[in-house]
């Protein structure tokens, strides 16, 4: 059977790159179609050509309800706001989502959780394999170092991301705090300035860098007496979010309603 792919966002730098992946997969998918906002002024303009290659006879849309009946799973990698209209829409006809969109509120998240219960969604704060198994060697080193160690996060990214800390600093301070049984909410530490006093142990601190075109770097340092271990991953394109989502795209597709992660697409809660 042939996954009728969507993606929203696809005239962004994100949205190309999926779109392109998309459409050189042989892995039983199409492109099925392409939503850009509202007012764009590339509407109706084949995605072939907006991508450089011939025409493929998808033609970009500034309205999903016009193709929802039309597609099995949705890829977005939008605005909180957009994401959660998108997800109303999906779950009412039964179409899946792969959510990439991060900055979502504790609200928003319920809203978005709320509508898993009509629909399959895979949401990840990143949808790179190696991240995703970052998270696992992350959760085995804070309890095997425990409270023994400090733990940093910094993450670098380009200038233009408009959330900090990263989605994906986020989730693998979470990831820390969940296995030495810590809140993040209680002991995260978000930069510090001026006279800040010796530093508690129980904090996770985060640092973020904005500069450039830098696709995305994240290390977790855990910093004891003596030693340094440091785990760290660097994203030299877009490609590894691309082909995760994808990747998870076809996996959701197949899936009852409910909420997934990219842990579940890979298999390692399965472990």
């Amino acid at each position: 059977m042939t996954t009728r792919v969507a993606v929203t966002g696809a005239a962004g730098r994100m949205g190309r790159m999926l779109m392109e992946t998309v459409l050189d997969s042989d892995r039983g998918m199409v492109l099925a179609a392409a939503i850009e906002r509202s007012g764009s002024t590339l509407a109706g303009v084949d995605v072939g050509e907006l991508l450089g290659r011939g025409p493929c006879q998808v033609l970009l849309v500034t309205d999903l309800g016009l193709v929802v009946n039309d597609i099995d799973v949705l890829i977005d990698f939008t605005t909180p706001e957009t994401t959660l209209a998108n997800a109303a829409l999906c779950a009412a006809h039964g179409v899946a989502m792969v959510v990439g969109t991060t900055g979502f509120t504790d609200e928003q998240e319920q809203l978005l959780a709320d509508q898993c219960q009509r629909m399959a969604m895979c949401k990840a704060s990143n949808f790179s394999t190696g991240v995703n198994l970052a998270f696992t060697l992350l959760a085995q080193a804070a309890r095997v170092l425990g409270d023994d160690v400090d733990i940093e996060i910094v993450e670098a990214h380009h200038r233009h991301k408009v959330d900090a800390p990263s989605g994906t600093a986020l989730s693998m301070g979470k990831v820390v705090a969940d296995a030495l049984g810590r809140d993040l909410g209680q002991v995260a530490v978000y930069g510090r300035e001026g006279q800040t006093g010796a530093r508690d142990r129980q904090t996770i601190g985060f640092a973020t860098i904005r500069a450039g075109d830098v696709v995305g770097d994240h290390t977790v340092i855990f910093a004891g007496d003596g030693e340094r271990l440091e785990i760290t991953h660097k994203a030299s394109s877009r490609l590894a979010f691309a082909r995760g989502a994808v990747r998870a795209a076809l996996w959701v597709a197949q899936q009852q309603p409910g909420a997934y992660s990219m842990q579940d697409v890979l298999g390692f809660n399965q472990q």
